[in-house]
């Protein structure tokens, strides 16, 4: 009996595969526990439109993903910090700080844990933060930091 995976089974496959079972096997264990539906031409075309309208979706996304990371390489973010002498700051600048301050300045509302500083942010001036977006996308996002 051939049988669409609804759930990763570790004998049989993976979501979405069409796998040739025997028939206690899907009739005993499989289709009771909602692992599996039967491939009939139904479910095999519901299956299909599934993975097409899926496919339609992550190219959306990437697709916004790509618009997001033109628009945040074209803006700058301004933070201020107290300084000391020498103009180093007092502490550092977190990613938090920093998607705090493109939200208000922006209104890009950007996840602190997709940023990632290569080093910590301890003096003033510019510096170049990269997020990541998607799985495929990576932001430039410059930072300028300024004495309060």
């Amino acid at each position: 009996m051939d049988v669409i995976l609804l759930e990763d089974v570790k004998t049989l496959g993976k979501k979405g595969q069409i796998v040739k079972i025997n028939d206690g096997y899907a009739r005993n264990y499989v289709l009771p526990k909602k692992l599996g539906i039967e491939a009939t031409a139904k479910n095999l075309n519901d299956l299909k439109l599934a993975r097409k309208r899926e496919e339609k979706e992550a190219a959306e996304e990437l697709a916004a993903a790509k618009e997001l990371a033109a628009k945040i390489k074209e803006c700058t973010v301004t933070v201020s910090m107290k300084t000391g002498e020498g103009g180093r700051t007092f502490g550092t600048v977190s990613t938090k700080e920093v998607a705090e301050e493109a939200k208000k300045q922006l209104g890009l509302d950007i996840d602190k844990k997709k940023m990632k500083l290569d080093v910590p942010i301890k003096a003033l001036g510019n510096y170049i933060i990269q997020i990541k977006l998607h799985k495929d996308v990576t932001a430039e996002l410059t930072v300028k930091v300024v004495e309060k």
